[in-house]
């Protein structure tokens, strides 16, 4: 299944209101006939494109082969946010890689967003503050009170303050949360802008960027010094380090990491822009990610447009009424805004691990590879970009403390495991919607 046409226009954004705020672009050219250059990146994301702009500064020829358009998979669709730290806790780090790892994890995910605020503003992509986190049980009210306290006294990070109910309701302009906390330092960004500014930096820097090229092949050298040969349906590419940046949409171009990196489907929508209506709904424009296993998370743009996303399916083929997936969910938090018109929906393939930190792997001599990002990837998969641009360089410690988290593979590995997957989203959305 070749989830790059499953869903989607060959060459084509989404109808995600992303798309309709950026418009067309600039369109960039496949690659055609054979080209060399030093480091071939596959994919432009995040990932590929924070690793072609380093590796340009670096003053090394890099040629990025996107099979449709730059920020055309999860990276040009998502909610946007700009999390603290891992997408684990550091109270899990602690536990499961002890508390040296865990304080380096930690940092590298401050480094994550403080890269991606600085490359943002150099874009000319604006990046508003603040992430609330909202709780529905006690339990869970208690534990991020508990980890507030923890970061501040251990990591030195003073910049999450616990809400009770009635604080968390006057933030979010709801009351069916227990309560949460609020993330000053953690922001938001409008995503596919991200991206288009990313490609910009990245071309200005002497990174070529070919759009339609999707790679149906790849020759890896057999050992550090030769070169592979990456093959397109129009073209060819040798290059002398080969960089993975295709998270949710590798396929089979490598089954090792693929095994490890599942994707899977999200879906958001957005509101008409709400003006001066409903003024209690996040007035101090904070984002806001709630706790379910299946999460919904949401934030006001600009225009004060609601962007919701939530809601699952068990099948890798979008929906054909996306709003009516995520309705529901946005309803079960603001039932106030029964009857506004929703503008816009769309769906995002992205990608999870089996313990939900990114997969950070050497899958030949001269390849290295970052996915799996598990919804905390607009600044992980930014610094990733960064960390293997170092390892290209001959510094890899720090790519190497990522890639040190073990990442299992799934059960079935990746050509069984989608069954599996079906049972476990049924599962989980069934707990969800019974609120455990």
């Amino acid at each position: 299944m070749n989830l790059l046409h499953l869903n989607d226009q060959p060459g084509a954004y989404p109808p995600s209101l992303y798309a309709a705020q950026s418009g067309e672009g600039d369109k960039r050219s496949p690659l055609g006939g054979d080209r060399r250059a030093d480091v071939a990146v596959i994919g432009a994301g995040y990932t590929g494109l924070s690793a072609a702009l380093h590796l340009a500064r670096q003053g090394l020829s890099v040629v990025v082969l996107e099979a449709h358009r730059v920020g055309f998979g999860a990276s040009g669709r998502n909610g946007g946010q700009i999390g603290s730290g891992q997408r684990q806790e550091v109270d899990w780090l602690e536990q499961h890689l002890g508390a040296e790892a865990a304080r380096r994890l930690w940092d590298l995910g401050e480094e994550a967003k403080a890269l991606t605020r600085a490359l943002a503003a150099e874009a000319g992509v604006s990046v508003r503050d603040g992430i609330a986190h909202a709780c529905r049980t006690p339990s869970e009210v208690d534990h991020a009170r508990h980890m507030a306290d923890h970061l501040a006294r251990h990591y030195g990070y003073d910049q999450v303050t616990p809400l009770d109910r009635d604080r968390l309701a006057e933030a979010l302009g709801s009351n069916v949360y227990a309560g949460g906390d609020l993330d000053r330092g953690a922001g938001h960004v409008q995503p596919l802008a991200l991206a288009v500014g990313l490609a910009r930096l990245a071309e200005a820097a002497g990174a070529t960027i070919c759009e339609r090229s999707e790679v149906i092949d790849i020759i890896h050298a057999a050992r550090a010094g030769q070169e592979s040969r990456i093959s397109t349906r129009d073209g060819s590419l040798r290059a002398g380090h080969v960089i993975l940046a295709c998270n949710g949409y590798l396929g089979r171009l490598d089954r090792h990491v693929a095994a490890r990196v599942m994707p899977i489907n999200n879906y958001i929508v957005a509101t008409r822009p709400l003006g001066s209506d409903f003024p209690e709904i996040l007035p101090q424009r904070n984002a806001v990610a709630d706790t379910k296993f299946v999460v919904n998370y949401w934030r006001l743009d600009d225009e004060r447009r609601l962007v919701f996303g939530g809601g699952e399916t068990v099948t890798y083929r979008f929906p054909r009424d996306i709003r009516a997936v995520v309705r529901p969910h946005l309803l079960s938090v603001y039932p106030q805004l029964k009857g506004v018109e929703l503008t816009h929906a769309w769906g995002g393939t992205l990608a999870i691990t089996m313990n939900r930190m990114p997969c950070f792997a050497r899958p030949a001599p001269n390849c290295l590879s970052a996915s799996g990002y598990s919804g905390h990837g607009v600044a992980l998969a930014t610094l990733a970009g960064r960390l293997m641009a170092e390892a290209v360089a001959g510094q890899a410690g720090r790519f190497d403390v990522m890639a040190a988290v073990p990442t299992r593979a799934f059960p079935g590995g990746a050509m069984l495991r989608q069954p599996l997957l079906v049972a476990g989203m049924a599962w989980f959305g069934l707990r969800d919607r019974l609120g455990f």
